[in-house]
Order: structure tokens, then C-alpha cells, then sequence
């Protein structure tokens, strides 16, 4: 930290004995000669100032004292003990390291020893010692110095160096780059670096290839200029020195990434019987790192994987059984190596499976019905990895451990796991590749023991045993942790460790070994100097004026905190009031850490507390003020209720609170916020709804808090579906589009955030739901929105997170169950700051459009992407091949086109977005194509078998693969029909083809014409076209079955007989035979016995007797060849109308529906004759007494022979109404009711309920019966009258 020589300290010293002997009467005057000799001997600097503070000297307002020497004038013994003090606190801060060997890092631990501060001075070290995270050095914190110290530059503080940075231990690089070892430290003085290289000194300067940073210990190996970088591998470590100590770095294990070649080998075709298991060896070169191991074909199609088919975590590739399936395409293992972004293939494994039957394309799957039928014999389980009954297996703790089994078997076995003793470890286990491998992450000792996998099938199972034995390399039980000591006293570094095998203990001070037998633990009290004592001194500087304020609620627990230290420790007693006995005891407890913890604060608590800390030197003190404030408490809270819809509801929520805080109540429904709309009003004692709807049934929470407690109360609301109102009060709210949010406002705005704050519009009687953010910007798309984010309805502001180089807009959609509200007005733009892109183009392809071209293509960045001006790509390509070199073009389009390409050959293509701020990151690699050209070779050795009438098996001669020039995609067989076996049989001759995908040397083709000539030729397709066409091939289709004939034609000239007329068949198939004629006679559903007719070839017509003329006639007519017969044609007789009149007849006088529509129309036909009588019976002339002398009353105009004329007519006679005697027709009277008729009172009804009561004037009722009959008066003679 700083370097004192003994003259200029003697110096010092001589000037302030010079000052007292010469009798300065004022120590203002003294110490202002002190300072005026020391700056213009000395000059200003924080290094001969931090002198005062490393010897202790206290420092008041005026003069100086030497209360740690014990004498207050200075003598020549102060500078000897300043000479003393000043090397033994040197050498007391060392940096202790405690090793644990079987290969663990050295931990780090600084012993370090406090600074003493005089009581004067206002400057306090605190060592940083937080655990997990220790800190070698010191913090100082500065409250008011006097005002002469404070002119002066800042104390240095002493610090040993600290490691802050350093490259990992197991370090691989990339050896196309330059190396760069990290090692940075930190320190007082600013530490000097040095390394060893393999446990030797590593001269920097002598190697100019080698450099270190400017105060830093990274080294930078620079290969620009050439050079090898296997040469520099080896183990690196790192020392950091300065005047208090050395820190060494962890040991790093330089290694330079290699990705070799793969081997030339040649691969032999394999041959394995179908069923038969499989395994297919990788065996990839040994790179740095592993590289990641995956199976493709050879045209760079992923190998399906399933539990029959897997890969092992090897790399090697396994069939549980194989099938012919297997053999259509080819299996290469590809290795990626990380750091150069290459993958090498193999040269790919061809497999030829033997087979008991031919292959269908359509077989059942994997399933046990497509084993039988392929007569593959099903086999019991067998392991072909781990091999054996069991096996053994470590890890190391904290690792990931991995166990396999791979089993063979007909069909494919399911694979399960065990552990012997109890379950698989809870939470760590997690099933990989298709249960085949069990995965244990983060193992501990427990999981060790015997793990068992069972492979089963329906044949039967086998088991695996794997032992399973954890190590551990040295990790802490107990971590050193710093230490800080007061000059004399005692320490204890604790260092345990433990590991399998036991670890040993070894203690290092600045990175030398210590010869001592410390073991786990170590008290390094030798080291520390004699003791020298120092006032008490409270880390927390208080000042009377204003005093620090603790609150707290009545009967709650509350702690006072006073940090302090000393030297001797000094001990600390706190007191209430300055005044009365020592808190310690009752509701009081103090702690060792200068903490007074109160168990239950009341009332009469409240007062200032004072904590003194006191040693043989002096004492120290510091106050705070505690106030108790009542709780906060809900008087009346919400209770539960039933509400009708509609109506007005409640919740009241009253408070009492202390009265000098601040009281918030809010509300929370469903434990979320409460968004407050229209229809929600909150008071000052509760909350009021008006017009409940079922939306607001749910939790309601009143919570009331201050800034020191808070409470609590629930109740929940349920709405009932109807309110208790009459009709004609109840008024549904009419529910609409919620209204748009207003007044937007963007507030914390940072470089990828900014808040942004809206006014809910009304929701119109429908709560709003949901919040839709948009934005726009003005670059790539103006005026064009876009979602930015959805938040809830009961929000309004959110903290929108932002790209770079966008100038936004934003606004706000409002939500309800109706729909979508007018968007809001835009905010305010907001330009974010530019950056580099984050990420680059996605869907890089490359492929040919021509023969000679390639193109490249991708998806661009959008304007959230682009993060600055100027959006450019940076497309590099170059052909497959680790030793090509790369080209590259800067575009700004989606597109590049590289011409002059060979045909088809693979390349490496990465496309990097860049902008005027900096390029993306390195961007992925993608393998493309350049273009294609007509295949060259056609299949050869086309060979034809015939399967039956429609149907032919086809097999070639694949062509090379170097031909194809593209990659293959089908081969593909055309056809076409040349003639007919028939002659003088016109046929189509159009070609047609079947396509087979793939690499395959087989097919069928089907769908043809029997008894036909057919050509054929093959050719290999692939993206660009056909190639040439192979050799062309004849062959004939044997004899099938005719089609139908064409058609059949019914005639029926009369009852006895039906005819039939038919053509030949369309596609005859072969030399017609002959004819089969079915023919049923039906009736209904009664049919009659079927009758069968061979007909000759040339006959066409056809006679049949009608046995029965009622029922109609089913045929069926068939063709016939010498394979069989043909195709059906079906035709029936049509109904004659005799009969369907006889049909009727017999079915619908038996149907129930049929006789009670008879019924019905014999009732309405009565009920018709009953109307009809009594009409005409009402309409007759009716004599009611003996022509007398007497005379009729002459108003009565409507008798001259002693009767009434009735008609129910008004005003008009019927056309063959009867006349009277004189005959001329009356005129009838329109009023006729029962009153003029002498009130209906002696009129007398028949049975059937027909009125036949004489009409008469009731007066004359008795002259008139017995001397006149009625002409009408029975409904014998009233049917006579009908007639």
C-alpha cells in the first residue's frame, strides 16, 4: 500500500519535536507547521497519509495524541514502534489458501487484520466477509472528516489480491482463432501477474508470439503471423502478487479442438436374415470434443428411429430386428464437431435383408399378425447392449448418470427399470430413447446400488443387472471463510473436506506450503502481532440532530441493530432514555452482533435507546427512536351474500388504523385487482355494485394496509339468475362494445422497455376483459399495426418490452364479451437506441435453378429484428469439404444467386445479418445444393413377371449414383397398352407410369387390361426431370374376367311374356364364353325361386314365360370367360297397371290406416244425412189448426191457409220451395226464434235430438191439436220427402 523509509519518517518526527521545543504556544499553529513542513519535504501524497491511520494515531480537531502508545508526547521510541508496527502489519496480511487434494481447486481464504480508526476520525474499515461470496478486500466508508483531512487526495487502502476473473479449468479452443487465458485480479498496490506452464515459470517476453494484457494477466497468443497451436497446449496457472500476498488461479488445462478425419474404409454390403438383430458400428474419429454422433441416408434423410430401431449413446446404430423394410435405404453415421461447425460422414452401410416372402408396401406395420404373415419366428429377448447378465458401472458425484440396455427380439421388447431395495431416486429420473437408457441427473451417494432393466416381450424377458458405484472428487463439508482479527488475538481457519477417496488437507500462505500439521484446522495465532489497542468504534455514525426512527406495530417482535467494533472487543450495553439498568432480560434480548431484540413491542416502549460500547480505551455511543403504532385492523368487513340480478348490492369495509399513517384499502376479486367500472363504486366504508350480473358472482377481498401492517376480510357473492321483480320493472342493461381507451402515456422509458398507461373507457355494461397492445412503426411498414401484447381486464399499464432501432407508436384495444372496442388514439413515438442483431435469418436454403446455379434463400428479418439502419446479409458459401474456402457476398434482398456451379454437389452456406451497429451473432451452418441435370443411365436388366390378369412384379438394375447428376427422387416405370389379344378390338394407347420413391431395385405395377400386349420402359427421375429410357419391354396379360355388358333392355308386350335384348361387354378380357342369366320373380317382399340360364357367346335376346302375371321380374346378366364370370349388370321389370290395381287392392284393404280412414268417411257421411233431415224438415209447410172462420190477426201476412212457411232463407224463397193454395209465394219473415213461437215450451225433441214441435201461436195451441196432423213430424216421413 504505501512504502515508509526511516529517514523521511525520523524526518517527520524530528519536525514535530522541533514544533514543541520551540514552544508553538497554540497547537493551531503547530500542527499547521507540522503540515507546511511535511507537504513542501515530502509533497502530497495518500501513501505517507495513510501512515496516520495504520499506526492508530487519533486524530482530533486539535493537535495530536498517542493513546495507543500510552504517553501523549512524542519521543524518539514512537519511531521505533512505528517502524516495528509498520513491518509487523505487513506481514500480518498474508492470503492463507487451504488445498484439498485428489484433485479439487484451492479455496481461497484472506486472514485479515482491522485497521484501527481513532475515536476522532470519521473513517470506518468494514472487512466485506458475505459467505458464499468473500471479498479479500476492504470497504471504507467516509462521514465527515475534518475539515484539514478532507484537502487532502483519498486514502489508499491495503488489499491483497484477489483472483476476479479467470478462464475455465478444462479449456478447449478453436485453433483457427488466437488463444486468449483469462486472468484478472484486483488489488492494492495493483498486483504484477506472472504463469507457469506444466509447474514451470512461463517467460512471456522471451516468446514474441506471447503478450499480456495492460494490468491484466490475460495472455493473448497471436497465430496471424503463423505458428502452431498444439504447440502451447499444456496446464496454465496464474499468480497475482502485490506487497500483502499472491492469489493463484484455478489450473487451466489448455487443449486445442481437433476434428479429424474419418478413417477410409471400404463398407461391405451386409446381409442378415429378416428377424435377425442388427447393430451398426460407428466408431467415429476421437475429436476434442466428443462430437454429436446422428444417422442419416445417404441423400441426407433422417434414419426413423423407434423402439425397434435406436442409436446408443455411442453413437452406434441398433436393429432389435430387422425387416425388409430396412433394406430400401442406406444408414450413415454423420459426426458434428462443435468448434469448426463440420460434419463428416461416414461412408454409408447397404443392407440386403433376406426374406422368406416378397415385401408388401402394405403390410401391417411392426405389429405380430404382420411377423406371422411375413413368417418371421418370433424370439425371446436378448441384450446386445450391455452384453451379459450384468454389469458395473461409476459416476462421479454431482454428474448426470446414464444407464443403457438395448435388447434384441422378435417382436421389438419394452424395456423397464428397477432399483434392487426401493423406488428409482424421486425427482432425478427421467426415461430416454424410448425407455432404453434411464438418465439420473445430479448424483448423489444414495443413488448408488444395483439398477435392473427388463426387456420383455410376448416371447418372454430377460434381465440386465448394472452396479452402480458413486465417487466424489473433494468438495467442502465446511468452506474457509475470511477472517477478521484484531491485532493479538486469535483465529481459526476451518477447511473440511471429503471425497471418495478421502481427500487430503494441505494449507498454502501466498501459494507456498505451510510445514506444519494443520489438518482440517488451522489457528494462525503466530502471525498476528502483539496486541495493540484501539478505541471502540460504532460502524454506524449517528448524529443528535436528527435521530434514526424505528416504527413498529404494538405487540409485534422488532430488533435494533448497532453495529460496533474495537480493539480490545469491546463490550456494548444498550439503554432507554439514557437512563435505568441495561436491557437484557424479559421482553429484552441482546445479541453478540450489538443487535437488541424486542419480543413484543407495547406502548410503553416507545423512547430513544442508546447502545454503548465500552472498552479499557474509551467508549462510544449511538441512539435510535422507537415509536409503537396501533394495528391496523377491519372493523366491519364483507360478509357472504345472495343477490337477485339486477339489484343494488353492499360490501361494506370499515377501518381503524393508527392515526398517523396512512391507510390504503383496496379491493380484489377473486384474488386478483378489482377493475372498477360504471357500474362499481368504492366508498369510504365499503364498496357499492349496482345492477349485479352473474360475471360478478366470485371472492371479494377488502384489504386495508399502511406501510407497516396490514388486514384482511373475504366474503363471496353469489348472483341468482332472476331478480324479484314484476314484468314490467325488470329492464335488462343493454350491453355494447366497450368504448375505446383514452389519454395514453409512456413513462419509464429505458433502451428495451417502456411503460405504457391508458384511461379505461366505459364498458358499457359489459366488463372488459382483455387489453390488446399494438404498435406501428414508421421504417419497414408504416401504418401498419401489429400485436404487441394482451393483458388482463383489470389492468390499465404495462411494461411493454422493446427492440432496438424502432421508432414505436402504440395503442389500445379494449375487450368484452361483445367484441372489440375502437382502437385508442396513438400515443407519442418513442425511438429506441440501435444495436447490433441478435439473431439471423431463419429457413436458409440453398438449391438449384438451373444446372450451372445455386440459390439461396431465407426468411428476413422483420423490423423487431432488423435493430438498426441499413439491414444487410452477409451470405458465405462454400462446396462441402473442411479444405474449401469460403466466398462471401453482401446482399440486402432475401436472395442470392451463386452461378458457375458443378451439378449437384453439397455446400456449406451461412447467411449473418448485419446493420450499420455491428453483425449478429455467428450465424448456423446449412448444407444446400447446386442445381441439377438430367439423369445419364437408365435402369438396366428390367426384368417382368406377371401376377395375375391385372397386376406385374417389376425389378432393375439401379443406376450409380454418380449418374443420377441430382438427387434421386423415383424411379418410375411407363406403360402403355399396344393391342388386344381380340382382334379387330380398337384399344387406347396411352402411357401411363407408377412411380417408385426412392432408391429401390423393385416394384409392381398394376390396373392393367387382361388378355392385352403391353410395352414398358424405366427411367430414374430426379428434381431436374426423367433420364433416359431403358430398353423397351414386352409382355402380354393373361385372360380375366369380362366387364358387365353394356347394357340390358325389358320389354313386355302383354301379360304372358318378357323379352330381353343385351350387347357384348365393353372390355371382353378374353374370348367370351358364353352368358349366365339370373332371373327372380318378386312380389313385395316375396320372391319367388331363382332360375338360371347358360346362354352361347353370340346370343344377345332373350324370351321368358310369365308364370305368374302379377309379379315383376329380377335379372342379373353376366359374361363369361374360361377364367370365370364377369361383372354383373342388374335390371327389373317395370309394374304393369293391372298390376298395380291388384296390388292395391290385396295391401291396402288389409292395412290398419286404410280402415279407419272408411270408418271415418262412413261417420261424415251420417252425420251429412242427419244435416240434410233436419234442414229439410225445417224448410216443409207445417198446418197448425183447421181453416176456421175465425179470423187471423191481419197483421199476419204470412198465413192465408193456416200454415207458416219456413224457409232458412232470408228474404228469398228456395227455387223448389212449396207454394200456398193460391199459388203464390209469401213472404217470409227473417226473425225466427223460439219466443215467437210460444217460447219453445211445449216443443217436443225426438231421440236423435231433432226438433219436431209444432210452430204455433200459444194461444191457439189448444184448437189446434188433435184437428190437424203435421205432414212432416217423423223422420220415416221426412226421408220420404227426400225421396
Amino acid at each position: 500500500m504505501f512504502a515508509v523509509s526511516s529517514p523521511n519518517l525520523c524526518f517527520l518526527l524530528r519536525s514535530w519535536i522541533f514544533s514543541s521545543t520551540c514552544g508553538f504556544s497554540s497547537p493551531h499553529l503547530g500542527f499547521l507547521l507540522h503540515i507546511w513542513i511535511f507537504i513542501f519535504t515530502f509533497g502530497v501524497s495518500s501513501q505517507i497519509w495513510g501512515v496516520f491511520f495504520k499506526f492508530g494515531f487519533s486524530l482530533p480537531t486539535f493537535g495530536f495524541s498517542f493513546p495507543h502508545l500510552g504517553f501523549s508526547s512524542p519521543h524518539l521510541e514512537a519511531k521505533g514502534f512505528l517502524c516495528r508496527v509498520s513491518k509487523a502489519f505487513k506481514n500480518s496480511l498474508d492470503l492463507f489458501s487451504g488445498r484439498a487434494g485428489n484433485g479439487a481447486a484451492p479455496e481461497l481464504t484472506s486472514l485479515n487484520v482491522s485497521i484501527p480508526l481513532p475515536p476522532g476520525g470519521d473513517r470506518v474499515l468494514v472487512p466485506k466477509t458475505a459467505r458464499g461470496a468473500p471479498s479479500r478486500g476492504w470497504w471504507m466508508a467516509q462521514r465527515g472528516l475534518p475539515r484539514l483531512l478532507t484537502d487532502f487526495p483519498s486514502l489508499a487502502v491495503p488489499q491483497p489480491p484477489t483472483i476476479t476473473k479467470q478462464s475455465i479449468k478444462d479449456y478447449i479452443v478453436d485453433p483457427r482463432d488466437n488463444i486468449f487465458i483469462e486472468c484478472e485480479a484486483k488489488g492494492n498496490p495493483v498486483p504484477t501477474f506472472s504463469w507457469t506452464r506444466n509447474g514451470k515459470f512461463f517467460n512471456v517476453a522471451k516468446d514474441p508470439k506471447v503478450s499480456m494484457r495492460r494490468r491484466s494477466g490475460t495472455l493473448v497468443i497471436d497465430f496471424h503471423s503463423g505458428g502452431r497451436p498444439e504447440d502451447y497446449e499444456g496446464e496454465y496457472q496464474c499468480f497475482a502478487r502485490n506487497d500483502f500476498g499472491t492469489a493463484l488461479s484455478s489450473k487451466i488445462h489448455l487443449q486445442v479442438s481437433k476434428s479429424p478425419l474419418w478413417p477410409k474404409e471400404k463398407v461391405d454390403v451386409i446381409e442378415v436374415d429378416e428377424g435377425a438383430p442388427l447393430s451398426l458400428q460407428c466408431n467415429p474419429p476421437p475429436g476434442l470434443p466428443e462430437p454429436v454422433i446422428f444417422w442419416m441416408s445417404s441423400s441426407m434423410e433422417p434414419i426413423p428411429q423407434d423402439k425397434r430401431v435406436s442409436q446408443g449413446h455411442k453413437g452406434d446404430l441398433y436393429f432389435s430386428n430387422v425387416l425388409a423394410q430396412d433394406a430400401l435405404t442406406d444408414y450413415s453415421c454423420n459426426a458434428r464437431f462443435h468448434f469448426t461447425h463440420t460434419i463428416q460422414q461416414k461412408n454409408p452401410y447397404t443392407l440386403k435383408v433376406k426374406t422368406k416372402k416378397s415385401h408388401n408396401e402394405t403390410s401391417l406395420g411392426n405389429s405380430p399378425a404382420m411377423y406371422r404373415a411375413r413368417g418371421i419366428t418370433e424370439t425371446t429377448p436378448s441384450f446386445m447392449y450391455p452384453y451379459g447378465t450384468s454389469s458395473s458401472q461409476m459416476v462421479l458425484r454431482g454428474m448426470d448418470l446414464l444407464l443403457e440396455c438395448i435388447a434384441s427380439g422378435v417382436p421389438a421388447p419394452d424395456i423397464m427399470w428397477y432399483k434392487k431395495g426401493g423406488e428409482l431416486p424421486p425427482g432425478k429420473t427421467k426415461m430416454e430413447n424410448f425407455n432404453k437408457a434411464l438418465r439420473i441427473s445430479n448424483v448423489s451417494e444414495e443413488d448408488s446400488g444395483e439398477y435392473s432393466c427388463l426387456a420383455s416381450n410376448k416371447m418372454g424377458s430377460i434381465r440386465h443387472t448394472i452396479s452402480v458405484r458413486v465417487k466424489a472428487a473433494p468438495y467442502w463439508l465446511d468452506q474457509p471463510e475470511n477472517l477478521i482479527l484484531a491485532p493479538g488475538e486469535d483465529g481459526r481457519l476451518v477447511c473440511r473436506a471429503n471425497g471418495n477417496p478421502k481427500p487430503t488437507i494441505q494449507w498454502l500462505v501466498n501459494g507456498e506450503p505451510i510445514e506444519c500439521e494443520c489438518g482440517r484446522d488451522w489457528a494462525p495465532s503466530s502471525k498476528i502481532p502483539p496486541k495493540s489497542h484501539q478505541n471502540p468504534t460504532l460502524a454506524r455514525v449517528y448524529s443528535f440532530s436528527k435521530i434514526p426512527l424505528i416504527r413498529v406495530i404494538e405487540n409485534n417482535r422488532t430488533r435494533l441493530d448497532c453495529p460496533f467494533f474495537g480493539s480490545p472487543i469491546p463490550t456494548l450495553r444498550w439503554f432507554k432514555n439514557g437512563q435505568g439498568n441495561t436491557l437484557d432480560g424479559g421482553n429484552y434480548k441482546a445479541h453478540e452482533n450489538g443487535s437488541l431484540e424486542m419480543f413484543m413491542a407495547r406502548k410503553e416502549d416507545q423512547g430513544i435507546y442508546t447502545c454503548v460500547a465500552t472498552n479499557i480505551l474509551g467508549k462510544a455511543e449511538a441512539q435510535v427512536r422507537l415509536e409503537v403504532k396501533d394495528p391496523t385492523r377491519i372493523v366491519r368487513g364483507p360478509e357472504d351474500q345472495v343477490v337477485k340480478r339486477g339489484k343494488i348490492l353492499q360490501l361494506p369495509c370499515r377501518v381503524k388504523h393508527d392515526p398517523t399513517l396512512r391507510v390504503l384499502v383496496t379491493w380484489l376479486k377473486d384474488n386478483a385487482p378489482l377493475y372498477l367500472g360504471t357500474r362499481m363504486k368504492k366508498e369510504e366504508e365499503g364498496l357499492t355494485i349496482f345492477g349485479v350480473t352473474e360475471r360478478d358472482q366470485g371472492d371479494y377481498t377488502c384489504v386495508a394496509s399502511t406501510e407497516l401492517d396490514k388486514d384482511a376480510a373475504k366474503a363471496y357473492l353469489t348472483v341468482l339468475g332472476k331478480a324479484l321483480l314484476t314484468p314490467h320493472l325488470i329492464y335488462p342493461l343493454p350491453t355494447e362494445r366497450p368504448d375505446q381507451p383514452r389519454d395514453l402515456e409512456l413513462s419509464d422509458l429505458a433502451e428495451r422497455s417502456v411503460r405504457l398507461t391508458w384511461i379505461p373507457g366505459d364498458d358499457k355494461n359489459s366488463p372488459i376483459t382483455d387489453y390488446v397492445v399494438q404498435f406501428e412503426e414508421d421504417r419497414m411498414q408504416p401504418g401498419v399495426w401489429h400485436d404487441h401484447s394482451r393483458y388482463p381486464g383489470s389492468v390499465n399499464s404495462a411494461l411493454l418490452s422493446l427492440s432496438p432501432y424502432v421508432n414505436y407508436q402504440f395503442r389500445v384495444i379494449a375487450v368484452n364479451d361483445v367484441g372489440s372496442s375502437v382502437p385508442s388514439l396513438p400515443s407519442e413515438r418513442y425511438q429506441t437506441n440501435g444495436a447490433r442483431p441478435e439473431i439471423n435469418p431463419t429457413g436458409v436454403q440453398g438449391a438449384g435453378t438451373q444446372k450451372n446455379n445455386m440459390e439461396i434463400t431465407w426468411t428476413p428479418l422483420n423490423a423487431t429484428q432488423a435493430y438498426g439502419p441499413n439491414l444487410r446479409y452477409i451470405v458465405r458459401w462454400r462446396r462441402r469439404d473442411p479444405r474449401g474456402s469460403w466466398h462471401n457476398e453482401t446482399v440486402r434482398s432475401a436472395r442470392h444467386v451463386v452461378w458457375n456451379t458443378p451439378i449437384y454437389v453439397p455446400y456449406e452456406i451461412k447467411v449473418q445479418a448485419e446493420n450499420d451497429f455491428g453483425r449478429a451473432p455467428e450465424p448456423d451452418t446449412y448444407i444446400g445444393y447446386s442445381g441439377e441435370d438430367y439423369p445419364k443411365a437408365a435402369p438396366t436388366d428390367v426384368r417382368i413377371r406377371v401376377l395375375n390378369s391385372t397386376a406385374i412384379a417389376l425389378t432393375w438394375t439401379r443406376v450409380h449414383l454418380d449418374t443420377i447428376q441430382g438427387q434421386l427422387k423415383e424411379y418410375r416405370a411407363y406403360f402403355w397398352r399396344d393391342s388386344s389379344l381380340l382382334k379387330n378390338l380398337w384399344v387406347s394407347k396411352k402411357r401411363q407410369f407408377v412411380s417408385f420413391p426412392g432408391d429401390r431395385n423393385r416394384g409392381t405395377v398394376s390396373r392393367l387390361f387382361p388378355y392385352s400386349n403391353y410395352k414398358l420402359e424405366m427411367v430414374v427421375t430426379n428434381g431436374r426431370g426423367d433420364g433416359p429410357r431403358s430398353e423397351t419391354k414386352e409382355f402380354p396379360t393373361p385372360e380375366g374376367v369380362p366387364s358387365s355388358p353394356r347394357y340390358l333392355r325389358i320389354r313386355q308386350p302383354n301379360l304372358e311374356i318378357i323379352n330381353l335384348e343385351w350387347d357384348h361387354p365393353e372390355h371382353p378380357n378374353g374370348i367370351i364364353t358364353g352368358y349366365t342369366l339370373r332371373y327372380q320373380p318378386f312380389n313385395g317382399t316375396r320372391t319367388g325361386r331363382t332360375v338360371v340360364e347358360n346362354l352361347s357367346p353370340n346370343q344377345t335376346k332373350f324370351t321368358v314365360q310369365r308364370s305368374d302375371p302379377i309379379s315383376r321380374y329380377r335379372f342379373v346378366l353376366r359374361a363369361r370367360t374360361q377364367v370365370g364370370e364377369g361383372e354383373p349388370l342388374t335390371e327389373e321389370s317395370p309394374a304393369l297397371l293391372d298390376e298395380a290395381y291388384t296390388k292395391n287392392q290385396v295391401d291396402i284393404a288389409t292395412q290398419g290406416w286404410f280402415i279407419g280412414l272408411m270408418c271415418a268417411i262412413a261417420l261424415l257421411v251420417l252425420i251429412l244425412l242427419i244435416v240434410c233431415f233436419i234442414k229439410r224438415s225445417r224448410g216443409g209447410k207445417y198446418p197448425v189448426r183447421d181453416n176456421k172462420d175465425e179470423h187471423l190477426n191481419p197483421e199476419d201476412k204470412n198465413v192465408e191457409d193456416g200454415s207458416f212457411d219456413y224457409s232458412d232463407e232470408d228474404n228469398k224463397p228456395l227455387p223448389n220451395s212449396q207454394t200456398s193454395l193460391d199459388g203464390t209465394i209469401k213472404q217470409q219473415e227473417s226473425d225466427d226464434s223460439l219466443v215467437d213461437y210460444g217460447e219453445g215450451g211445449e216443443g217436443q225433441f225426438n231421440e236423435d235430438g231433432s226438433f219436431i214441435g209444432q210452430y204455433t201461436v200459444k194461444k191457439d195451441k189448444e184448437e189446434t191439436e188433435g184437428n190437424e196432423s203435421s205432414e212432416a213430424t217423423s223422420p220415416v216421413n221426412a226421408i220420404y220427402s227426400l225421396a
